[in-house]
């Protein structure tokens, strides 16, 4: 089976998941993609650039002898519908959704609310899962909230709302959790330093909808001995203002910050951490909580996001209050919930991989039908 993965915001955990999927997949993979920046952009404009690039590639493969593609796999960040419209593709489509637009949380320094732009990047995902004949979620969290907030979305129209489309979508929808290549954490594995106040970890992206302000702030206020790793993108020092602050205030207590370039360095502070307090406004999924769960740190996470399809495990609080009080009875009294690793192994792409490929094959055999 041939299939196009179109993805117009290749990089992070978008481009970790289409490398590791056309590796790892038993089908002939080929990527279609553009640089992951300028993402409005991309999700109006990708779509127009990708279809003269797919229209090229299947004339080249077509010319070689390859035959055509048996199915289309886009991303949330591509207009599907306009995709299909350039390139008169006619065959089986699916979509995938890292994310969406309905629920992912604006930045306070964004202009577009306020004049209403910002609803024309829900129609297009929208309009992307309508087309799709398949479309996946990767959690179940997410596949719920999308569909949830749908019909009151639909329900803003002045006319024609079509709410019977949602029904539609739903009836074609379905999780299929991120394949991640946990595996190669295994190499740099080290012991927890002992004797040592507890390492807490941060290792997402700088950004607002990971609510640094009250990771920070719990830190602030805590009377309690531990240090303090800070890793993740810092997008060339545009970043929240609470981060320079807490490496003032929290001098004292830092032994990494920034960004770590090679790999086996940041596997091995996942190794070395013993607590991963989680404060994110949104999450979908959660690929680097999962990366640290893996790793035997344990995790302190908001129950309102899709966490609690990772582990049952006790490791969830409900408020900011709670948040606090658990954080600081970890570094008072340590864990009391053991290694977490085996919940979150079945997300390596050994392990999920062979499900995946099944399932798009399905695509394709019901799509001919």
């Amino acid at each position: 089976m041939r299939i196009a993965l179109v993805e117009p915001y290749f990089t992070g955990s978008h481009r970790a998941w289409a490398e590791g999927f056309a590796a790892r997949s038993g089908h002939e993979v080929r990527l279609h993609t553009l640089p992951g920046r300028f993402w409005k952009w991309r999700m109006h404009g990708g779509g127009v650039t990708l279809a003269r690039e797919f229209l090229a590639a299947e004339a080249e493969a077509v010319a070689a002898g390859l035959g055509s593609v048996d199915l289309v796999l886009a991303t949330d960040m591509l207009d599907l519908p306009l995709f299909l419209g350039l390139t008169r593709y006619a065959g089986a489509t699916a979509v995938y959704f890292h994310e969406n637009q309905f629920t992912y949380p604006w930045s306070p320094n964004d202009t577009d609310p306020h004049t209403g732009r910002d609803g024309h990047f829900c129609f297009i995902n929208y309009a992307t899962a309508l087309a799709a004949d398949r479309v996946f979620f990767n959690s179940d969290f997410h596949r719920q909230t999308f569909l949830g907030e749908l019909p009151g979305w639909l329900k803003k129209m002045p006319d024609h709302r079509e709410l019977d489309s949602v029904d539609r979508i739903a009836a074609k929808s379905e999780v299929m959790h991120l394949g991640m290549d946990l595996a190669r954490l295994d190499a740099s594995r080290e012991a927890k330093e002992a004797g040592l106040p507890p390492l807490v970890l941060w290792n997402h992206r700088w950004e607002y909808d990971k609510d640094p302000a009250t990771f920070f702030w719990a830190l602030f206020e805590i009377d309690a001995p531990f240090r303090l790793a800070v890793l993740g993108d810092d997008f060339g020092g545009k970043h929240p203002a609470i981060f320079d602050e807490a490496r003032e205030r929290l001098a004292d207590k830092i032994v990494q910050w920034g960004k770590v370039e090679d790999g086996g360095e940041y596997a091995r502070w996942l190794w070395r951490a013993d607590i991963l307090p989680v404060t994110s406004r949104q999450d979908f999924f959660g690929g680097s909580v999962v990366e640290a769960m893996y790793c035997d740190t344990e995790p302190l996470l908001p129950r309102r996001l899709a966490f609690p399809e990772h582990t049952d495990a006790d490791v969830f609080y409900d408020s900011d209050e709670e948040f606090r009080s658990r954080l600081e009875a970890f570094l008072m009294e340590g864990s009391r919930v053991g290694s977490l690793r085996s919940a979150v192994a079945k997300y390596d792409w050994g392990s999920c991989i062979g499900a995946m490929d099944q399932r798009l094959a399905e695509i394709q055999y019901r799509a001919e039908r």
